[in-house]
């Protein structure tokens, strides 16, 4: 019986192993999505793994929250841009409408970043300006969790 545990463990961690990098991607951009994630956890145990670089872990983590970001910002498409006096109130707007695209270099903030998102599609900025910065803003947190990971701070 305890062989079969053992057995079972052992192929288990394989298996995490083999698709680290794709539960990394998948978290990522469901974290960056309305819906709760937990990429930070997946990242440091894919780091953990030792079987990475982390320069490819920062990678795959961004581009999967940058594509997360992407879908807000489509969704924030949908949304019917009806008045002008409808775009006043929220955190996220207040922040677009203040700072432009810079804002979304803090894409990455819970709960105001993925809204963020959503209110740069419903404002009709420019597309590829607000990936690029969601990208950069997104590619610096995975940076500063990996150095905090490896204990540079």
């Amino acid at each position: 019986m305890l062989e079969w545990v053992t057995t079972f463990i052992s192929n288990l961690g394989s298996l995490w192993a083999d698709s680290a990098l794709l539960m990394l991607f998948i978290t990522g951009f469901l974290s960056a999505t309305l819906l709760p994630g937990g990429s930070e956890a997946v990242l440091f145990a894919t780091l953990d793994l030792h079987q990475f670089s982390p320069l490819l872990a920062i990678t795959v983590a961004t581009l999967g929250n940058t594509l997360g970001g992407a879908t807000n910002y489509a969704l924030g498409l949908w949304i019917p841009n009806r008045t002008e006096g409808r775009k006043r109130g929220l955190k996220s707007l207040l922040w677009l409408q203040k700072y432009g695209y810079w804002a979304l270099l803090f894409s990455w903030l819970p709960v105001i970043g993925d809204a963020m998102c959503v209110a740069a599609g419903w404002l009709r900025m420019k597309f590829w300006p607000s990936l690029i910065l969601i990208f950069i803003g997104k590619a610096i947190r995975y940076a500063v969790l990996t150095a905090l990971f490896y204990g540079f701070f």
